[in-house]
């Protein structure tokens, strides 16, 4: 029997994609039904619910389930869920379709069609009250409350069966990796207790702190980097994969660590979204999600430790993954290594604080990162990454 935290709701895991020899002939009629245009966003969604990374769900949202999740962060039914999944729709393409009629989910960006839709449900949904409780904030220059507001009119809701899990598996062998194949990996090393480190960033020694920490008091950890889209000037999967593989194969004891990558399109809502990084990774296998400064954070919107501090609100049973909370950390000259205000005694004249969007900014310009800052293994991959733009 496995000892890994169960997936979300207690059950087993619900990967809605289709089995491959139901597949030819559901793409077949799924060709004849209305289309409904997906975002990036909505496209991600649905791979994510094709892997089971969203497991109990079974598709779109309807408003009980909208509106639970927003103001109480539960379902209908009462599940945990953070973060609403929904799926909108042009008012004249959503007044077209009844109740109870099927539709093909269609990618917005390549005309691929990626699952049909049951359509249960159709509503409207009041964007500032989704936008204040998700991201505490209405302010259109936040890159999440800019989705919702871009939103089309109606949301559509209802099961959904998957087709098509788009270019991952092919594009990222080896680094795509579903939740049902992470937990089989986890049993076959005998690991019952694995930190997930989240990341879009290629990890610098801040980061490699972090995994570190992990490694001495867990199993090991997984590395699950965001393959889903990012925002303008980060760095592409393909080059965060070998940055960050030649950081393991350098600086991390063999058998430890795991990289491997999901679909996941960011939304940039700090706090909720720490949540449900956790309840993924739940589903992923891991018993716990690091949580450093800022987890899933932009501009000044969350406090440092506001993703910290949003565990501690949850209820008894709402998640099993737990929080591994780890303070700010940074390179001490005085202590000639890593440490975070927790260990190090001195002051911040002796403190060099590490960031990706100040390592990406000295490496816009040309400018040489310390080792301090970065293992010169990793930067030299970053560097030939930078030179290349400017070919």
């Amino acid at each position: 029997m496995s000892k890994l935290v169960q997936p979300h709701g207690g059950g087993s895991l619900k990967p809605l994609l289709l089995p491959e020899v139901e597949r030819k002939d559901e793409l077949k009629r799924a060709a004849t039904l209305k289309k409904v245009p997906m975002t990036s966003r909505e496209t991600s969604d649905v791979i994510m619910l094709a892997m089971g990374a969203y497991t109990p769900l079974d598709g779109f949202m309807g408003r009980a389930d909208w509106e639970g999740v927003c103001a109480n962060m539960r379902t209908a039914s009462g599940l945990f869920w953070p973060i609403p999944i929904t799926l909108s729709a042009a008012k004249d393409l959503a007044d077209s379709i009844n109740l109870e009629e099927e539709v093909a989910l269609v990618d917005g960006e390549t005309g691929e069609i990626m699952a049909i839709l049951d359509v249960a449900q159709k509503y409207e949904i009041d964007k500032d009250f989704e936008n204040q409780h998700i991201y505490r904030t209405t302010d259109s220059a936040h890159p999440g409350v800019q989705k919702v507001n871009e939103q089309a009119a109606v949301n559509l809701a209802g099961r959904v069966r998957c087709l098509s899990e788009g270019e991952y598996p092919s594009k990222y062998k080896g680094l795509y990796l579903r939740p049902a194949e992470s937990r089989a990996i986890f049993a076959e090393k005998g690991w019952s207790k694995v930190a997930a480190f989240q990341t879009r960033n290629p990890m610098h020694r801040s980061h490699e702190h972090l995994a570190k920490i992990a490694v001495e008091v867990l199993d090991g950890v997984f590395i699950h980097q965001v393959l889903g889209k990012l925002k303008d000037g980060d760095i592409p999967a393909e080059t965060r994969t070998l940055a960050i593989d030649a950081m393991i194969q350098n600086y991390f004891v063999p058998g430890t660590v795991i990289q491997a990558g999901y679909p996941i399109e960011m939304r940039y809502a700090g706090p909720r979204e720490a949540l449900i990084h956790a309840l993924i990774r739940q589903n992923f296998g891991c018993s716990h999600l690091i949580v450093g400064r800022d987890h899933a954070g932009v501009g000044d919107y969350y406090g440092p430790f506001d993703a910290q501090h949003i565990f501690d609100t949850l209820w008894p049973g709402a998640l099993e993954t737990q929080a591994l909370k780890i303070d700010i950390t940074f390179y001490c000259t005085k202590c000639y290594g890593m440490a975070t205000a927790k260990t190090c005694p001195h002051g911040k004249e002796s403190q060099i604080n590490i960031s990706g969007t100040k390592q990406r900014e000295m490496l816009s310009k040309g400018e040489p990162i310390p080792p301090e800052f970065s293992r010169p293994e990793v930067v030299k991959i970053l560097q030939e990454y930078y030179a290349s733009l400017k070919k």
